[in-house]
């Protein structure tokens, strides 16, 4: 077969969206070159607009197209309240809730030792300085919602005792059954989380 350095572009560049293998990307890839061609410029053009358009907040770190994001902007949030994640994904998620009315801190990780990703690759200094602010802005509790992965119990811990040692209040979303589940199809470690956190 004749080399089609532009497909093969295409598919290797598709490749590198998380889950996404060889397969996929050439079914992506033939998908929008055979059916949707319009479809194709408008992914490539919005790509290309993001790309170059949005930042990071330079309060909480989040995506936005201005210095400061529209939810650190917001006078109606509760400026008490801070709650840290992983990603900007996870902050998309919170959000969606409508459960939350506070600020948000946007770590872009995790802890990863193996990794070399530490503390101060987060911007975890950054976090605490923003935590020894006084006046009627002054953060009165942290919510550590990072993952609960083996890299995220340990980004809450350490984040979690440096906030102590300022005197703030600390807690950790809680984990447990999920909603509309049966208890005999849950798995065992959930269970005996929910167990422990219980109220």
């Amino acid at each position: 077969m004749t080399p089609q350095p532009a497909l093969d572009r295409l598919v290797h560049a598709l490749q590198r969206l998380p889950g996404v293998g060889v397969k996929s990307a050439s079914r992506m890839a033939f998908h929008l070159l055979q059916r949707d061609r319009d479809g194709a410029l408008q992914l490539a053009q919005a790509l290309q607009h993001a790309v170059g358009a949005l930042k990071h907040c330079r309060l909480c770190h989040t995506f936005t197209e201005s210095e400061v994001c529209a939810t650190c902007e917001d006078p109606k949030r509760d400026r008490g309240q801070l709650c840290v994640l992983e990603t900007p994904a996870d902050q998309a998620a919170l959000e969606r809730t409508g459960a939350y009315h506070g600020l948000y801190y946007v770590l872009m990780g995790r802890m990863s030792p193996l990794d070399g990703i530490g503390p101060k690759d987060l911007g975890v200094a950054q976090l605490l300085e923003r935590l020894q602010c006084d006046g009627p802005d002054a953060v009165r509790e942290v919510i550590l919602a990072t993952n609960f992965t083996a890299e995220g119990e340990a980004t809450a811990h350490v984040i979690g005792q440096l906030v102590r040692s300022l005197g703030l209040k600390v807690t950790r979303l809680a984990r447990g059954v999920p909603i509309g589940s049966e208890l005999e199809y849950v798995d065992l470690g959930t269970i005996a989380h929910a167990l422990v956190d219980r109220r």
